[in-house]
């Protein structure tokens, strides 16, 4: 419920304010506000609604869209427009928030507030008198029959319905004739029904009043045919925004586990963030798995579970206890426990619940009380299938029935049955479920549901609820549980390998547990879950801290953090004796990461040691990755023909690895020696085992590899496809930062054809850090694009110096044909010696040169043909390039313009139009509109008459991009909403559609939808 601020207080005649001042008239919990007679927030009545201009004012994070509604419709009802919206929403999702935000911006209007009880509802016209006595002064102003409705009304007495609503809508319309009047329902389905059909009477007949209703329901309320509005619950950012409101210093991954557990719900977010110990919010104690049992919203759901029967409740704590059990197992386990002796009508006491931990405790791995037992059970005592489960759980006489235990459940919301299970109405509702039972009793669901899982073979589930049934450790079954978390998938291992750290009792085999459960999260994309459990690896476990220091470098190198190669090559130092495929793994990391000034001779040192200890017998994988650090030290010895046939090795080896790890190394040594097209299938299957494989972090890596090969190959539209997936997968995998590298790609490809609007819109996705140096060069190329050579010099000069953290040697060498390019047309020109560009361009001519591949040397001669000294030998170069250049792409389009420009000054214009002709059309096909516009200009300037623009014809297959407008287009989006998914502007968005209707011959967004159907 929910209280509006003091207000100044109407006349008896509901005239202009009395001259008391500022008071607060309550009657009941109404109550009345009223403010200058001016428009909202001191603006005219006919301007902007509540929030119009600020919707982020009241403090509320994620009701921006709620906010502007609530705009909406006050500004029309200040404007003699009124009307009505009712907001539905489940428990704790802010619906009283949002109202009280409502009441608090209202500055000039009449605000009349009443809360629905249900100690009220069975009174007749209770609400009514609540939300109107404060205006009950206008009560003059009716006819004497509506006066004495709605006087008898109010006081209790039976009234008609018909002259009592009219009686409603003309004493709020009076109200509304001094300020607008704003009516604030909370909890409206618990107001008596005869005030309902009173207000929705007067609302429905408002439309030309100054008066704007607004109610909160719960969800599938029925709202008298009112507008309704169902509150979303908040998205991550705004849940992380309330959460570091409510708690500033909150340890990332804490902030992540809380704001994931919360789902949204901002009740919850806050009753978790003021539960949080010191330990909890630093990171050092694992974070809560449920609400705190004091909150609104746990006893809320409390009173709820009350409220069933004891079999429903009982069939409730099967399917909440995790694992999440099929139905099939939740009947077994109910079956077995109906037939075992158990007093008759047991219940779920209270007397022994728990405080809000789930079965595993997370506080204490491998403690002998481990998975939040709060009982005294003896150490090592396991609850098997002959101990008597039944006696703990209950009495589930009604299980025979099959699932209809469920129904008082169903009936109540709380649950869905499907047939893949049973579907909670929300996390958190399971986990207060689960956590409401007693610790014996839980270890009871979890010994019968063992049991089920056993009699259908499924070993996993078995094993986990096994251990969810012991008390105390128990080597034996943590043992089988690491043998099975290792041909698991990571998302199940990292479980299995949770479950068995709390039943070690040795430092040691706890740390390798928990190592491997953070690893296998990691993989399983949980970055944060992975740090907790690292933080929880006892300083005893000897080589686990290890390795776990090096598991923490690898989760930051994708981030660009300062210090993570140094770590890595710190870890591989410790472990160069004792473990060489720790070490090794740790050094083709710290290979990833930009050197630091005085890291190269270490790691080169350390890379020798390390391959010196190969035997010859290694499996493939280990085999390609000491050939892969060999190349890598061979970079960072100056060694570049002994590193090249070190990375020439490792692909030897890649046709024979099937994981996705080593197939990634494989990736980065063929983008290394040139290799695009190789480098490209190998990424690519790299993706695509590791999202078979489950290891949902490393697809992104891949996908950004295989966005690179394709820049480097000119096959813009697969690199454009990489990088917008592997953006997504980023995001959803909590590696924010490569997917800003992600985007960074994707400002570079749109820079590339010169679509300025959607690479400045990619730019700002990109972010920070690491990305900053894509960002540079994709404004660099627009910059190109626009003549304006001494910026993208200047831009492009700041990529190829930028110090580590920031790109990577692949990015540095990759810019150097455009540095060059807008070097050489610079009208500043600053010596090659000042700039650094003679040893770029000698570095970029020796490394294009031993690669040996087409595409690499085509660029090579174009860079020699714009930095040659006389006309002739650009000319001789021009040609080379456009030899090895093949048939088509980008590159080669690029080429021709720049020879035609030269060939057009030369005056040969005869040879200059057929260069820039092809340019033009292999642009227009490209949808690169300004180049093609350059190739055009140059075309007219080499005597060339063009009547019209160069056109597209129809029937060339469409570009990745353009394949992906054309399905949403086709699927109902809007150019914004498409421009939204695909993260380009509308414009842009536009423009392509326009192309793609001339390509597939159409004319409409209905054929066009109707060709792809058809397909």
């Amino acid at each position: 419920m929910f209280d509006a601020p003091s207000v100044q207080k109407l006349s008896a005649t509901g005239g202009a304010p009395s001259a008391d001042g500022p008071a607060s008239v309550r009657t009941g919990r109404g109550q009345v506000r009223a403010g200058a007679a001016g428009g909202l927030f001191g603006r005219d009545a006919g301007g902007p609604g509540l929030f119009g201009r600020d919707p982020g004012g009241p403090g509320l994070f994620g009701r921006d869209a709620e906010l502007a509604a609530i705009g909406r419709l006050t500004a029309a009802a200040a404007a003699g427009c009124g009307g009505a919206l009712v907001l539905s929403a489940a428990p704790g999702e802010g619906r009283t928030a949002l109202l009280r935000a409502t009441a608090a911006a209202a500055q000039g209007w009449t605000v009349l507030t009443a809360s629905g009880c249900t100690e009220e509802r069975a009174v007749p016209y209770a609400g009514l008198q609540r939300l109107l006595t404060a205006v009950r002064g206008g009560l003059a102003e009716l006819e004497p029959a509506q006066r004495a409705a709605l006087s008898g009304g109010m006081a209790g007495a039976g009234s008609d319905r018909l002259a009592l609503g009219l009686a409603t809508l003309n004493l709020l319309a009076s109200a509304a004739r001094v300020r607008p009047v704003l009516c604030l329902l909370d909890d409206a389905h618990l107001l008596d029904p005869p005030s309902w059909q009173a207000i929705t009477f007067a609302v429905r007949r408002a439309g030309g009043e100054r008066l704007a209703v607004i109610a909160t329901v719960p969800v599938g309320v029925e709202t008298a045919g009112l507008p309704v509005r169902r509150l979303r619950l908040l998205d991550p950012a705004a849940a992380r925004q309330l959460l570091a409101r409510r708690a500033p210093e909150l340890a990332e991954e804490v902030a992540a586990a809380v704001t994931e557990l919360a789902g949204g719900n901002p009740a919850a977010l806050i009753d978790l963030a003021d539960a949080l110990t010191p330990e909890q919010r630093r990171g050092y104690a694992p974070p809560p798995e449920t609400l705190p049992p004091g909150s609104m919203l746990r006893r809320r759901y409390r009173a709820e579970l009350d409220a069933l029967p004891a079999v429903t409740r009982d069939l409730l704590l099967l399917a909440a206890a995790p694992p999440q059990a099929p139905p099939a197992d939740i009947l077994a386990a109910a079956l077995h426990t109906a037939t075992r002796e158990a007093p008759a009508g047991h219940t779920l006491d209270r007397d022994d619940k728990a405080s809000g931990s789930r079965t595993l405790d997370r506080d204490k791995a491998g403690d002998s009380r481990a998975f939040g037992r709060d009982d005294k059970a003896g150490d090592g005592h396991t609850l098997d299938r002959d101990d008597k489960a039944g006696e703990e759980l209950g009495c589930l006489d009604a299980a025979g029935d099959g699932l209809g235990g469920f129904e008082p459940a169903e009936r109540a919301g709380l649950v869905t049955l499907t047939g893949d299970g049973v579907r909670f109405a929300s996390p958190l509702l399971r986990a207060c479920v689960y956590a409401e039972a007693p610790a014996s009793r839980r270890r009871a669901a979890h010994a019968a549901l063992a049991q089920a899982a056993a009699e259908r073979g499924a070993h996993l589930p078995e094993l986990l609820h096994r251990a969810s049934a012991t008390t105390g450790p128990h080597s034996a079954l943590a043992r089988q549980l690491t043998r099975i978390a290792g041909t698991a998938e990571p998302a199940v291992a990292a479980e299995a390998h949770r479950y068995a750290a709390a039943l070690c009792a040795e430092p040691s085999e706890q740390g390798r547990a928990l190592l491997g459960a953070a690893r296998s999260a990691w993989l399983a994309g949980r970055p944060h879950d992975a740090g907790l459990l690292i933080r929880r690896i006892p300083a005893a476990a000897g080589a686990a801290r290890v390795r776990a220091r090096g598991l923490t470098a690898e989760m930051l190198l994708p981030e660009g953090r300062p210090g993570a190669r140094e770590l890595l090559l710190d870890v591989a130092a410790d472990l160069v004796d004792s473990d060489t495929a720790a070490a090794l793994d740790a050094l083709a990391l710290a290979g990833e990461a930009a050197a630091a000034p005085g890291e190269q001779g270490r790691y080169a040192g350390l890379a020798r040691r390390v391959v010196a200890r190969r035997r010859g017998d290694e499996p493939p994988a280990m085999t390609l990755a000491f050939h892969h650090v060999a190349g890598l030290a061979g970079l960072a010895d100056g060694d570049e023909p002994g590193a090249f046939a070190r990375f020439r090795r490792a692909l030897d080896v890649a046709d024979r690895v099937t994981e996705p790890v080593p197939l990634i190394r494989a990736a980065t040594a063929g983008i290394l020696v040139g290799d695009a097209r190789r480098a490209a299938a190998l990424a690519g299957r790299a993706a695509v085992l590791a999202r078979d494989s489950g290891s949902a972090v490393l697809v992104p890596r891949a996908l950004e590899l295989a966005a690179v090969a394709g820049m480097a190959s000119g096959d813009y539209n697969a690199a454009n496809t990489a990088a917008m997936d592997g953006a997504a997968v980023a995001r959803g995998t909590g590696q924010p930062v490569l997917a800003g590298a992600h985007f960074g790609l994707l400002a570079v490809l749109a820079a590339l054809v010169g679509d300025r609007d959607t690479t400045l819109s990619r730019i700002e996705a990109a972010g920070g850090g690491p990305a900053r140096a894509h960002s540079g060069w994709a404004l660099a190329l627009l910059d190109l694009v626009d003549g304006r050579f001494d910026a993208a010099t200047e831009r492009l000069i700041s990529v190829v110096t930028a110090p580590p953290g920031y790109g990577s040697a692949l990015l540095q060498v990759a810019v150097v044909p455009h540095l060059l390019e807008a070097a050489a047309q610079s009208d500043t020109r600053v010596p090659d010696a000042s700039l650094g560009l003679e040893a770029v361009a000698t570095g970029f001519d020796r490394w294009t040169g031993r690669t040996g591949q087409p595409t690499w040397l085509a660029l090579r001669d174009r860079c020699r043909a714009l930095r040659a000294t006389d006309a002739e030998a650009a000319e001789i170069h021009f040609g080379e390039s456009l030899g090895h250049a093949g048939e088509a792409g980008f590159p080669r389009a690029h080429t021709e313009l720049l020879y035609g420009r030269l060939l057009r000054r030369r005056r040969r214009h005869v040879e200059a139009r057929t260069h820039l002709r092809r340019a033009a059309e292999t642009f227009r096909l490209l949808d690169a509109e300004p180049w093609a516009e350059q190739s055009v200009r140059e075309l007219r300037a080499a005597g060339e008459r063009i009547e019209q623009q160069v056109t597209v014809p129809t029937g060339p297959p469409l570009t990745a991009q353009q394949e992906r407008i054309a399905t949403l287009v086709a699927g109902g989006a809007t150019n914004r909403e498409v421009a939204q998914e695909l993260h380009l502007s509308p414009r842009t968005v536009d423009h392509h559609l326009r192309n793609v209707f001339a390509r597939l011959g159409v004319r409409s967004r209905t054929e066009m939808a109707r060709l792809l159907n058809s397909r």
